[in-house]
């Protein structure tokens, strides 16, 4: 054990001597922490349409005050011309084009039935689909508007309907920020353990010192433990920082489960983690050569964790290469906990995986560190 206490000290002391280190470890997790969720939406706003209307009639112009009033919508262009909107679109100045065709009104009161055309630019396919989900809805509820009135004023039979209420559990509100931030809390995490720890061997390669180390009798696992003992440290001070800090002051996140649990997961995810860094390390001989395959892995594991993209939509293939990877494991484990105040017992199949990992990575970055070249 003084030998591991040695190797801390050392540790501890190359990673507050290097000053340009200290703003990215501590500093830039912060920031992100504070910007990321405000940009990280998926409710999509000021979509731009074109709308061409060939009625120009009362019910017409209902509709358009639906669309254009509803937030969702900026109106760039109104006319009659579809060659028109249609130049919009090709210029990249309208997402949408809705065209009402003529009659619209009286089509409604005389046959209770009328189409309307919605051109979409898909070139942003998320924007697009989301675009016209809204317009669609908008369309539906100013069409239910026009049949409750006619059935008021006596013009149609009543209609037995069904009424839908959705009840949002665990985020009533809808907040995107709260179910944003604690897995861009683990990102960031991830970032810190998987970046630093990857470069720490690499740099004493290059600097020499690890030449001095090798013909000293450190076993390969205290020298491992060495390493791994600092970073594991400081990504529990970022995450409290962060969780604590930015999640609960600014953003008002208060966790629903136990904190001793999640401070648990967080430990196994670190140790796997870091493991995996050290392990990149032993194969890197330069910090380029770490860096590049850091990198590499982490937008494997940022796009493939089920952040932005349900792991239950991707094909098949992919489900394995998110369900091989350790972030996929803890985004779910502190949504869990946090938002839905999860037991020891809801979560026990993701301690035993990232336990898996732990071992895995840890043991291959052990056996894979030579003394000798």
């Amino acid at each position: 054990m003084r030998t591991l206490k040695f190797l801390l000290v050392k540790e501890f002391k190359q990673i507050f001597r290097n000053k340009s280190l200290l703003p990215m470890i501590f500093m830039m997790p912060i920031i992100q922490l504070l910007v990321l969720p405000l940009a990280a939406d998926f409710e999509i706003k000021n979509i731009n349409i074109s709308i061409v209307d060939h009625d120009r009639s009362e019910y017409s112009n209902d509709l358009i005050n639906a669309v254009t009033s509803s937030g969702y919508f900026q109106l760039v262009s109104f006319g009659d011309s579809y060659q028109a909107a249609m130049n919009e679109i090709e210029l990249d100045a309208s997402d949408l084009i809705l065209e009402i065709p003529s009659h619209f009104e009286q089509n409604l009161i005389k046959d209770g039935a009328q189409q309307v055309f919605i051109a979409v630019n898909a070139i942003n396919g998320t924007k697009a689909g989301l675009g016209a989900s809204y317009l669609n809805s908008i369309i539906q509820n100013f069409n239910q508007n026009i049949m409750v009135d006619a059935i008021a004023s006596g013009n149609a039979a009543p209609l037995k309907n069904i009424e839908v209420v959705s009840l949002n559990w665990f985020n009533p509100n809808m907040n995107y920020k709260i179910f944003m931030v604690p897995a861009i809390l683990v990102l960031l995490v991830t970032m810190v353990g998987a970046y630093m720890c990857s470069l720490n061997i690499v740099k004493e390669k290059e600097v020499g010192t690890i030449e001095q180390i090798n013909v000293t009798p450190i076993k390969k696992h205290l020298y491992i433990l060495g390493k791994m003992i600092p970073f594991l440290v400081i990504g529990i001070f970022i995450f409290t920082i962060g969780f604590f800090v930015v999640a609960r002051l600014v953003y008002q996140i208060v966790p629903l489960g136990n904190l001793f649990l999640l401070y648990g997961y967080l430990f196994l995810f670190l140790v796997a983690l870091l493991g995996f860094g050290l392990l990149i390390s032993t194969y890197s001989q330069t910090q380029q050569q770490a860096m590049s395959i850091a990198f590499f892995f982490m937008m494997v594991f940022i796009l493939m964790s089920g952040l932005f993209t349900p792991i239950e939509s991707m094909p098949e293939w992919a489900k394995y290469i998110a369900y091989s990877n350790p972030v996929t494991y803890f985004i779910e484990v502190m949504r869990m906990v946090v938002l839905k105040g999860s037991m020891l017992k809801n979560i026990t199949n993701h301690i035993y995986v990232m336990i898996g990992f732990a071992i895995f990575f840890n043991t291959w970055a052990v056996m894979n560190y030579r003394k000798t070249s």
